[in-house]
């Protein structure tokens, strides 16, 4: 299931329970990190990036998550104010060590780098390592994109996902998502799991105790299943395709940044005091040092209003672009406000308490 798939099915869920607005999420996930001790400008870009992802639908990624980020803080596996280090390693490549910082702000720097880097030289590629879960890659490869440059953002994740033909864990949900401008509007961007959805969509169902989709995951017998509680693993995306897009994503964030591997890789939910050492690999490209450089975003623009215009089978349901269902999800939310299921509203009176901030739920 893609993100897009992903944002329909989980928010038809989340729609149920109450919602909370935008600014009010934005400042009690601001608290809460500035509580556990990042820098004043790191927790506000990762409360905005947590709340921007609820509002584009993808829950999986979004306010979700906080909880686990400030437990793995309070365990020592994610240090607050990590000293990242860049090296050049060429005029259009660099590498990031994120000192085992939150991914959101490692991410952050390297796309920085990356950006630089391209609009320097027409392309900058840059390989993270030592990095933690930095959510919705979409961000990042949004940020690209509204420099007026395309992105290609690739991470990886511990093993969730069975290969093809198997049904045990081998790789992880190791997303892909490329961005481009798009002239007068919003940027065109994919960013999809190589899965049949993403692990943390499983984990808000157990959560919220309430089924999943068939065909998404696999009990311990191998055999498809519904029950969350049932899960030991994830299909991949469309069979052979998805396993053979997460094994390249793998070699890419893995193994080209001196990073661990699938089965090797520490667990997002396993021990919160042992550290992952994850890695991405996160590129920019100057669409201006190629021929149709000097038009690409208009042709973008065009090619997307053209895809709008498109017939479709049902009045309902037109004809999108990649990222098209996500910005349709921010306008809806920005104004009802972000669900917030009883599970997490469970967790997230638990860490009010705890970190003594004032509740978003009153």
């Amino acid at each position: 299931m893609t993100p897009e798939k992903e944002a329909v099915t989980i928010s038809e869920s989340a729609e149920r329970s109450r919602t909370v607005s935008a600014p009010v999420l934005t400042e009690w996930c601001t608290q809460c990190l500035l509580r556990a001790e990042l820098p004043s400008d790191d927790a506000v870009f990762t409360a905005q990036s947590l709340v921007q992802t609820s509002l584009w639908g993808i829950d999986s990624h979004g306010v979700a998550r906080l909880p686990h980020y400030l437990t793995r803080l309070a365990a020592g596996s994610l240090n607050p104010q990590p000293d990242l280090r860049f090296e050049t390693t060429g005029p259009c490549t660099g590498t990031l060590d994120g000192d085992h910082g939150l991914g959101f702000v490692v991410c952050r720097r390297a796309t920085d780098e990356a950006i630089t880097l391209a609009k320097t030289n027409g392309l900058g590629f840059v390989g993270v390592r030592n990095s933690s879960h930095c959510g919705a890659i979409g961000l990042y490869g949004r940020m690209i994109a509204e420099a007026g440059l395309i992105g290609l953002v690739f991470t990886h994740s511990d093993a969730f996902v069975a290969p093809h033909r198997g049904h045990q864990k081998f790789l992880g949900t190791n997303p892909i998502c490329i961005s481009a401008p798009r002239s007068g509007g919003t940027p065109v961007c994919l960013d999809m799991a190589t899965s049949a959805a993403a692990w943390n969509l499983i984990v808000n169902a157990q959560t919220e105790n309430r089924a999943i989709s068939p065909n998404l995951a696999y009990d311990a017998s191998g055999s498809s299943t519904t029950d969350p509680h049932a899960v030991a693993c994830l299909q991949p995306m469309a069979g052979h395709k998805g396993y053979a897009l997460a094994l390249m994503i793998e070699l890419l964030c893995g193994p080209l940044n001196g990073a661990p591997w699938g089965p090797n890789i520490t667990p997002m939910y396993g021990d919160p005091s042992a550290r992952r050492y994850l890695g991405s690999f996160i590129g920019a490209i100057d669409p201006t040092r190629f021929a149709g450089g000097a038009t690409f975003a208009q042709a973008v623009a065009d090619i997307a209003a053209a895809a709008h215009c498109q017939p479709h089978k049902h009045p309902a349901e037109p004809v999108l672009v990649p990222g098209d269902d996500h910005y349709a999800c921010e306008e809806h939310r920005r104004r009802s406000g972000i669900p917030v299921a009883e599970g997490l509203a469970a967790q997230i009176r638990d860490w009010c308490t705890r970190l003594g901030v004032p509740s978003p739920l009153a």
